[in-house]
């Protein structure tokens, strides 16, 4: 059989081109195994019964592959019986066709090579076939298929398509891990800041997460004016301002400090966000931004700030009510064309399910974007951070700082999550208890608490996969939305 390919036309239509394949390439690699059952081994990562062209030969390698997955020999003689009332095989010449394999096989050392070349070759098979039905679907025009969903649904089998020819899971040496791990270490000893993952610019949580790290989903939770989005956009902030490429450590080029930021707002607008960070860097009372009440002074630092930030890798989308499946294709999407180091999410109970478990339960769809979410950052290999709402149940206790019980649907979120973080702000509450004025010795018990409590928040860390519990106190400036470092009283003197 002849080598196929792309034949150069000379005028021929292009449904007469035969789809690229290599035919001596499948019998080299077929003839190889035959003769050697180990080869199957070294192959089986990357070639699978689909990737060959060949029908037969489709049928010869899978029935070699089950006989050598139960420890059964797999040669011309012994699959001479399976395959012998094959009608294709009877076309080539039986199992004649067989030992004629086992007979051309030049090198088994080269079989890994040739299984290369057959799936590269089923590659462009498949992407000619997805090329297709885009066309085809593109040219029906029909009020359920929206152009928009045509797009997302091609990026995800492309990216789908990309990601079959991965080799590099399964088991590994401990040694390899433990380099790994070395490596991660030896990072973290180098980087300023003695951290394994991504700073979030706030030390006392640093130290308590050890960084934002890869493939962790991280959700952030609390009661509504609690300050969430305020410290989701904070956080993002401060990554994206830190943002460096150089040589990492493993010798290749990429961000060696900060990162390049998604943000994924469903809840705000992208300007009222921008605004947000705005205010927060200009040190401008957000209040006065919304009702144009700056003074002069006010509005110079808001455009020189604006001026110094319009440079940082931070992309927002704010489209409302988003897939879980159009969050993971758009994500994809930002990390092919400017890179993407962390994913924030605000916030999850905004986004929507797509399988049929989305239509069973409300609790089988947040548990479908959970897992969503936790494969976004196994894939990507980023941190995603989620913010989520927390259930009325907090405002029924005395004590109102939240719990993981307290988490809307927390079954799958806490679940799913790698660490779990509580926003509270003490403050809050007790604003809004303040005694009648006649009433003088309340009146002063309630100041001297709200002296206490004013301007600090924490924040709750109520699970962590790989590291403590416990809670982190912060400053929060309400009038800048921001939130930084607490100076305790015994840090006073010290630079921190």
């Amino acid at each position: 059989m002849a080598d196929g390919g792309y034949a150069p036309g000379s005028g021929a239509a292009e449904e007469e081109q035969p789809l690229p394949h290599n035919i001596e390439a499948e019998q080299a690699l077929l003839g190889a195994l035959l003769v050697n059952n180990e080869v199957y081994d070294k192959v089986a990562a990357i070639v699978e019964p689909a990737h060959f062209y060949d029908p037969v030969h489709r049928r010869i390698y899978e029935t070699a592959a089950r006989r050598i997955q139960k420890n059964a020999l797999a040669s011309p003689v012994t699959l001479k019986a399976f395959l012998a009332e094959d009608a294709g095989l009877a076309e080539l010449g039986g199992p004649a066709y067989l030992a004629r394999l086992a007979g051309a096989a030049i090198s088994i050392f080269a079989a890994r090579d040739y299984a290369q070349m057959i799936y590269d070759l089923a590659i462009r098979r498949n992407l000619i076939e997805i090329g297709e039905e885009i066309s085809g679907k593109a040219k029906s025009v029909t009020v359920e298929s929206e152009p928009k969903d045509q797009i997302v649904e091609a990026e995800a089998k492309l990216y789908q398509l990309a990601e079959q020819g991965r080799v590099e899971g399964g088991f590994q040496s401990f040694l390899a891990a433990l380099t790994t791990a070395v490596n991660v270490a030896n990072s973290a000893y180098q980087r300023e800041g003695r951290l394994a993952g991504i700073s979030t610019g706030l030390r006392d949580l640093d130290d308590k997460l050890g960084g934002l790290h890869k493939s962790d989903l991280l959700i952030l939770a609390g009661r509504p004016s609690m300050g969430k989005t305020a410290l989701s956009t904070n956080i993002a902030f401060n990554i994206a301002k830190a943002h460096k490429t150089g040589m990492r450590t493993d010798g290749t080029e990429g961000t060696v400090d900060g990162g390049v930021v998604g943000f994924f707002s469903l809840e705000m607008s992208s300007d009222q966000l921008a605004a947000r960070i705005l205010a927060e860097q200009a040190e401008v009372d957000s209040h006065k931004i919304r009702d144009g009440s700056l003074d002069p002074d006010e509005f110079r630092r808001f455009i020189e700030a604006a001026k110094t930030l319009e440079r940082i890798p931070l992309f927002i989308d704010d489209t409302p009510a988003l897939p879980i499946s159009t969050v993971a294709a758009r994500a994809r999407r930002l990390k092919r064309q400017h890179g993407l180091d962390v994913l924030f999410v605000d916030y999850l109970q905004l986004l929507k399910g797509t399988g049929s478990r989305a239509a069973e339960s409300r609790v089988n769809e947040v548990s479908e974007i959970t897992q969503g979410l936790k494969a976004i950052a196994k894939e990507l290999e980023i941190p995603v951070i989620a913010l989520s709402q927390l259930s009325r149940q907090v405002e029924n206790r005395d004590d109102k700082r939240p719990q993981l019980s307290d988490l809307r649907e927390s079954g799958s979120i806490e679940q799913d999550a790698d660490a779990v973080m509580f926003v509270y702000r003490e403050e809050y509450y007790r604003e809004r208890e303040q005694p009648s004025e006649t009433d003088l010795e309340a009146t002063r018990k309630w100041q001297e608490l709200m002296e206490q409590v004013s301007g600090k928040a924490e924040v709750i860390i109520g699970k962590q996969r790989h590291g403590p519990i416990g809670s982190v106190p912060l400053a929060f400036e309400g009038r800048f939305t921001r939130f930084s470092d607490l100076v305790q009283s015994w840090q006073a003197g010290a630079a921190y």
